[in-house]
């Protein structure tokens, strides 16, 4: 099975096929690296741009402008902070000229702890990047959902915001990507580049095929009874884990992916937490105005008399970074016993 950071890669060759895309840029995105985590390997319309985040979220807001569809990197969302005004010019540009214009550009970002990049390569960017409006913000959490989400990106007339969680990317799945080969040998002899020199080294692209997870659509990644637990990105992989622990000791924990961070599906944490009556919100950015912060209020809100115990929040710890240490990266995000321990106090909290 491919992992996730050949699932991107694939979706964009597919998008340079077929969906029109005309740049993929950022620092090493081109060749000889094709990207930190290899997201961007053999693709034809890839190039290196300086080091330069607001120069490159500039050149992409001028190419979509233009009458391109560029697909931008930062390399770490560490260094979009100075690229915020820019982020916002682009998110009005659709509604600033009353619908006259759209602008078709993907950024793609990885984000989060997990691969021990202490204070300059761990960060998260949940919460900032919901409060620019005129985005569209997803982050997978599969590589079939990082290919069918960058398909519907890449579709989109506006811009969307594509999160990688960097921890995942090396993370094979459980389903096959439209056009795939069965061989996962295979497919890196295919799509990978080699070691060494890379000239003449050039893709074989399956013969890939449509496949598009729709912008807004959540999953339930298991169904329960007790208590809802609503996340994306890596943590519905330790959230599950969790709830299989859970299972043990009686306690039944519905799991819902969001997937989409904006917009979000709140149809389906009303559904499930109308069933359960109880909630945690889950995630690893720090815990002053948490995007989970405003899914709690807003469930708060519209279902209070519909629940049994007070909706919580887990998420990482207000700190300005991550440490290094692994004992301190554990301690500035939710770690499994942490959600196990958040979601038994309150599924058995007395009604």
């Amino acid at each position: 099975m491919a992992n996730m950071a050949q699932a991107i890669r694939m979706a964009l060759a597919y998008g340079e096929k077929h969906l029109g895309v005309t740049d993929v840029f950022g620092e090493d995105v081109g060749p000889p690296l094709g990207g930190v985590f290899t997201a961007t390997q053999g693709l034809r319309t890839s190039w290196n741009s300086p080091l330069d985040e607001r120069g490159i979220i500039g050149m992409a807001y001028g190419i979509a402008v233009a009458g391109g569809k560029p697909v931008a990197e930062i390399q770490f969302c560490d260094y979009i902070f100075n690229t915020i005004d820019l982020l916002k010019l682009v998110g009005n540009a659709h509604w600033g000229s009353a619908g006259k214009f759209n602008l078709p550009l993907v950024v793609m970002t990885p984000v989060g702890a997990g691969i021990h990049g202490s204070i300059y390569h761990s960060h998260s960017f949940d919460s900032i990047m919901t409060h620019i409006p005129g985005w569209k913000v997803v982050m997978p959490c599969t590589p079939i959902d990082a290919y069918g989400l960058m398909i519907a990106a890449l579709k989109d007339t506006n811009p969307v915001m594509f999160m990688k969680p960097k921890a995942l990317l090396r993370t094979k799945g459980d389903e096959r990507i439209p056009g795939e080969p069965e061989d996962e040998k295979v497919l890196k002899d295919m799509i990978d580049a080699p070691l060494g020199d890379r000239t003449n080294w050039k893709p074989r692209w399956p013969e890939l095929t449509d496949y598009t997870v729709p912008i807004g659509k959540a999953k339930i990644v298991r169904e329960g009874t007790h208590v809802t637990c609503v996340t994306y990105g890596r943590h519905v992989h330790w959230a599950k884990a969790a709830a299989d622990t859970l299972a043990n000791e009686g306690i039944s924990v519905e799991l819902i992916d969001l997937r989409t961070l904006y917009p979000y599906d709140f149809d389906a944490i009303k559904t499930s937490v109308r069933k359960t009556r109880r909630v945690v919100f889950l995630n690893e950015d720090t815990a002053v105005t948490n995007f989970g912060e405003h899914l709690l209020r807003r469930t708060t809100e519209e279902l209070f008399y519909e629940l049994d115990a007070p909706p919580r929040l887990l998420s990482g710890k207000n700190v300005p970074g991550v440490g290094l240490a692994p004992v301190l990266e554990d301690a500035s995000v939710p770690q499994i016993a942490d959600i196990e321990k958040m979601l038994r106090e309150t599924a058995t909290v007395p009604a």
